[in-house]
């Protein structure tokens, strides 16, 4: 005899929280997101439908295969998976799960996902993310993104939260998640690091224009 799985008739799509990087096209028209293990090589939309990651034509979620979307019940058990350092720049999402799923103890496997809410860790300095910025790396046709603050964007292709929700679309909601404010509340031993900061900058940049003059001005006009 066959085994058959209880089948579930929920009244509303269940809700699950996964990590996923945020991603922006290279002409900056779309905004949308890449998983973190098998899925991470195919880009996907807010309301967005599952395919095989090895292009077999079977439907996603199959029970044979391990394909489809995946998330977990617990918002705490994805927000753990923020601590492994390959994924310290990726954002929190909370989706509705929709269409055919498979329940397993952790979480869901499932054919048709809507992101609702997005939500950014600070940025690598610690300040609360105001922007994603270009993170170094990417798929063909996107830039991975990353949580950034105002004061650490320096010049890198980046949107604003606001921006990015309005890209990606099907109101998507972006929200800022913990991080420090602006270093108002510093103490003498934190200002004292962020003053030998900026002297070593300052040092570097008279050298670069020491350098410049022993040149002289004819140098710079070479081309």
């Amino acid at each position: 005899m066959r085994l058959r799985l209880p089948e579930e008739r929920p009244t509303e799509p269940p809700t699950g929280y996964k990590i996923a990087h945020p991603v922006l096209s290279h002409d900056g028209t779309r905004a949308g997101f890449t998983g973190v293990s098998l899925g991470g090589a195919l880009p996907y939309g807010v309301l967005a439908d599952a395919s095989c990651v090895y292009g077999l034509r079977h439907r996603a979620p199959h029970r044979r295969c391990d394909c489809g979307f995946h998330c977990v019940h617990d918002r705490t058990t994805a927000e753990a998976l923020l601590c492994t350092a390959e994924h310290r720049t990726a954002v929190l999402l909370e989706v509705s799960v929709l269409g055919r799923y498979l329940r397993f103890e952790l979480g869901y496997r499932y054919a048709r996902q809507r992101v609702r809410t997005a939500t950014v860790g600070p940025c690598a300095c610690g300040t609360t993310a105001s922007a994603l910025a270009d993170a170094g790396w990417g798929r063909p046709g996107w830039r991975g993104l990353a949580p950034s603050c105002a004061a650490c964007l320096r010049g890198r292709t980046s949107v604003s939260l606001a921006s990015f929700a309005r890209l990606a679309g099907e109101g998507l909601r972006v929200v800022a998640g913990s991080g420090s404010t602006a270093p108002a509340d510093l103490g003498v031993s934190e200002l004292a690091a962020e003053a030998a900061l900026l002297q070593a900058r300052l040092d570097w940049f008279q050298t670069q224009l020491a350098r410049l003059g022993e040149r002289g001005p004819e140098a710079g006009s070479q081309g």
